[in-house]
């Protein structure tokens, strides 16, 4: 088990903020989970627990104790299950599994983050949820010091949202999680640019590798790389409205794009709204939007987590000015 007094989370944030925690600990495997349950018992320390910092924003020092795991690991279980340690990088398990003629998980290629995150963020793009594959997520509860299961029904997913965020927020820690592929490709490509991007490649029968290729050369495009302009990927999430608030809009702004969710919803994407709005490319002293896709704030250099939250609120403001509508962040502020 890992244990750090006084530890610079600048490596476990992909917005490059250097901000410290008192205690760091890291599990890497079951039984040191259990231990640092133990430890989290026994103390009355606050405590947070992280994944690959992805989808975190810290705005000061943690005067607390922060948790990651470390459990690596993939085992195939027969019939397209595979098992994978709450430590593994997300997007190394998608490409393990586009390697091993498992799929389903390709649309979700180069999503950022580690596999625990995955089952507690239900992270998703281009028409795929990951909530779509987890059978299965394996955890010590924190009071108790014992092993759990937890079925997908147990987990109340929804869009980027999970009963690990809410009822049993920092009651769990997280060893693995179990996903169901499949054995047979069943492309998902009606969503967003895909059949465009596969069209200029002149690519016509369309193999799991060709996706997961294209959806990285997408996400690339979109998305700046962290380690050269601190960022979270999507900092918002796209908003769901009525039926009747869509077609409201839909009215004044004929060309606004939008997903069917269900007769009474529509989705409307965050970052068009944002752009409509003139922040895409525009900064707010040292944070910004970048100039590519209006959904990711950046850290222009410098920026603190308060800057950055300072820039959420405004567009926020501006958004709900404009159109009514309220988007909220996908990103937890500490």
């Amino acid at each position: 088990m890992k244990d750090c007094k006084n530890y610079s989370l600048l490596r476990h944030n992909t917005f490059g903020i250097d901000a410290q925690c008192q205690r760091f600990l890291e599990y890497a495997d079951e039984a040191e989970a259990c231990q640092v349950a133990g430890v989290l018992r026994e103390l009355t320390s606050p405590y947070i627990i992280i994944g690959g910092g992805s989808n975190l924003l810290l705005t000061r020092d943690f005067d607390g104790i922060v948790v990651h795991s470390a459990i690596r690991g993939i085992e195939q279980q027969g019939d397209g299950r595979i098992r994978c340690g709450s430590g593994e990088v997300w997007d190394d398990v998608v490409a393990w599994c586009v390697a091993h003629q498992l799929y389903g998980a390709e649309n979700l290629s180069l999503i950022p983050g580690d596999v625990g995150a995955s089952a507690v963020q239900n992270i998703g793009a281009y028409g795929v949820e990951v909530k779509d594959l987890i059978v299965g997520v394996e955890a010590v509860e924190i009071a108790t010091g014992r092993l759990c299961s937890f079925s997908n029904a147990d987990c109340q997913y929804g869009y980027r949202d999970s009963r690990f965020k809410h009822a049993w927020k920092n009651q769990y820690l997280i060893t693995h999680v179990v996903y169901q592929l499949s054995t047979a490709f069943q492309p998902v490509l009606d969503y967003g640019n895909i059949r465009t991007a596969l069209a200029e490649k002149k690519i016509d029968e369309v193999s799991a590798q060709a996706l997961r290729d294209t959806i990285i050369d997408i996400r690339n495009q979109k998305l700046p790389d962290p380690a050269v302009l601190g960022n979270a990927g999507s900092f918002f999430m796209n908003p769901i409205v009525s039926r009747e608030q869509y077609e409201l809009l839909a009215k004044e702004y004929p060309q606004m794009p939008h997903y069917f969710i269900d007769d009474d919803h529509e989705k409307i994407p965050a970052g068009w709204l944002i752009e409509q709005c003139g922040w895409k490319g525009k900064s707010q002293g040292r944070a910004g939007v970048h100039d590519r896709q209006a959904l990711v704030l950046v850290n222009r250099g410098g920026a603190t987590g308060n800057e950055i939250v300072a820039l959420c609120e405004t567009i926020q403001r501006d958004v709900q000015q404009r159109f009514g509508i309220a988007i909220h962040p996908e990103v937890n502020v500490i």
